[in-house]
């Protein structure tokens, strides 16, 4: 503990400048925006603005600082368009929308973007104290995951999908093949041999995930707007001066601490990221809640804050393994790694004793990050409420150049443009059969994390599916996973039983 002050003092130092907190407050304002741009997300802002970062000259702690802001500052902003909008600014975004969009549909944008916010505050701060006070123990822990423990939690995340969104059981899980089908198309990196490619040479790279997300969320939310507006049945969104109240704290603030707790620990893991935290973090969430958890989907508080405190969390938990063992845990966290050995620094244990300014630096304005993107973005809740006021023959034309811009700028492939029209109306055609779109999104992300891992175990076996069941690990996370499924069906058919048994009295 006493190393920890110490190196909370040092860190403080350094982030108390001037400099620094400019740069924090620069950082966090920008990376909100960022995060605000359908299809943008944290990575492709770090990636976008690392050059800049990197020309100005600045000492490696302070770039870093400017990079670190710009991330958790996208993770806050993915909300925005989660909410107002439908549309997710990145993967961990995708389990915002399953209640926050339903609670602006209700009017109640700026409850919901103030409950978003303070949900993000909590998840982030409580990251930033996990990072300080069990970085190194936890990330010593997170390495000793293997191919096929990462096979078993995948296993986990498909089987939360059961019960996780929607009314239909067999409509989600059909979603989520669908996002797996999308997920294996390319060359097997494997083999070589093109899979579901129909002979175009634009598929053999995959589709990106920036095209999936904008197409299915982005233009399928377009589609349905013009179908509302050319039937007569498009309604001006209601919007009020709702704003977070305490009695909305006391009902989620057992949520948001769990759902931060979840969060962290996944974040820690390599490779999983926001996606997987708050896709867990939800449905573990909606069991807990039981019965009264079938508002979920509809605009429950809780559905919103259980994925807000899950992913700002995880953000916080992805700088564990990269700080203290110099692995990225997640994608943006593999371009702060690529940032720091632009400034030959190398991460790892002895960067805490070799140079704390840049480690404890870091984690110090993490704390004053996090109180600085709630000070900015609370009182623009309003501001950010009244889009939903703009004339729908505004809005429409707003969201399709947010999609089509979005994808050409980080793409840059005009194939991916006909692609996301394609997308969008097959979006479109789930949507009007009554399929939730989250399944697909997390199908898709969750596809080739499970593909590859499951690959690599079985590479290292030789082919032994034995592998799979060997470890403690993978057989605990089989084990949930297996209660995730039989529970509810045992719960359901108790509660008919005693129905049943009431009729009959």
């Amino acid at each position: 503990m006493e190393t920890v002050l110490s190196g909370l003092a040092t860190g403080f130092a350094v982030a108390l400048t001037p400099l620094n907190i400019f740069l924090v407050l620069i950082g966090c304002f920008s990376g909100t925006l960022i995060g605000a741009l359908p299809g943008i997300g944290p990575i492709n802002g770090v990636a976008i603005l690392l050059p800049i970062a990197y020309g100005l000259g600045l000492p490696p702690e302070s770039a870093l600082i400017l990079l670190a802001g710009i991330y958790y500052g996208a993770e806050y902003g993915g909300r925005i368009s989660s909410i107002l909008l439908n549309v997710p600014g990145d993967a961990g975004a995708v389990m915002t929308t399953l209640d926050g969009h339903p609670m602006a549909l209700k009017g109640e944008a700026g409850r919901a973007l103030s409950l978003s916010a303070v949900a993000s505050f909590v998840g982030g701060t409580l990251a930033v104290i996990g990072l300080s006070l069990f970085g190194p123990l936890l990330a010593k822990f997170a390495v000793t995951f293997s191919p096929a423990d990462y096979v078993a939690l995948m296993v986990f995340a498909f089987a939360s999908l059961a019960s996780l969104v929607g009314r239909n059981g067999i409509k989600t899980l059909l979603g989520a093949v669908i996002g797996l089908m999308l997920a294996t198309m390319g060359i097997d990196a494997n083999t070589g041999v093109p899979r579901y490619t129909f002979g175009i040479p634009d598929l053999l790279a995959g589709i990106d995930f920036l095209v999936v997300v904008i197409g299915l969320f982005g233009m399928a939310e377009l589609l349905h707007l013009v179908e509302q507006q050319v039937s007569g049945r498009l309604k001006t969104l209601p919007v009020d001066r709702s704003f977070l109240r305490r009695a909305d704290l006391l009902r989620t603030r057992w949520t948001i601490l769990r759902c931060s707790v979840i969060g962290f620990f996944i974040g820690i893991l390599p490779g999983t990221g926001a996606s997987v935290a708050s896709a867990v973090a939800y449905g573990t969430e909606k069991r807990l809640a039981g019965k009264s958890g079938a508002s979920f989907g509809t605009g429950d508080m809780r559905g919103l804050a259980a994925p807000e405190a899950a992913n700002n969390a995880a953000a916080g938990g992805a700088l564990v393994p990269m700080l203290t063992l110099g692995i990225p845990g997640s994608g943006t966290t593999a371009i702060l790694l690529g940032a720091l050995l632009m400034f030959n620094v190398q991460p790892g244990p002895l960067m805490f004793t070799q140079r704390p300014e840049i480690a404890w630096g870091l984690i110090a304005s993490m704390y004053l990050g996090n109180v600085a993107l709630l000070i900015i973005n609370l009182p623009l809740v309003g501001l950010f409420a009244r889009m939903l006021t703009l004339p729908q023959h505004y809005l429409t034309p707003l969201i399709a150049m947010l999609a089509f811009v979005g994808v050409y700028s980080i793409v840059g492939n005009p194939f991916d443009l006909y692609l996301i029209i394609l997308l969008g109306i097959f979006g479109w055609v789930l949507r009007k059969l009554d399929f939730s779109l989250a399944p697909v999104i997390l199908g898709f992300v969750l596809g080739s994390l499970f593909e590859n891992n499951l690959r690599r175990a079985l590479s290292i076996s030789a082919g032994d599916w034995g592998i799979l069941i060997e470890d403690w690990k993978s057989i605990a996370l089989y084990g949930l996973a297996a209660l995730v499924v039989i529970l509810p069906a045992w719960a359901g058919r108790r509660s008919a039983r005693a129905a049943a048994d009431a009729v009959e009295d």
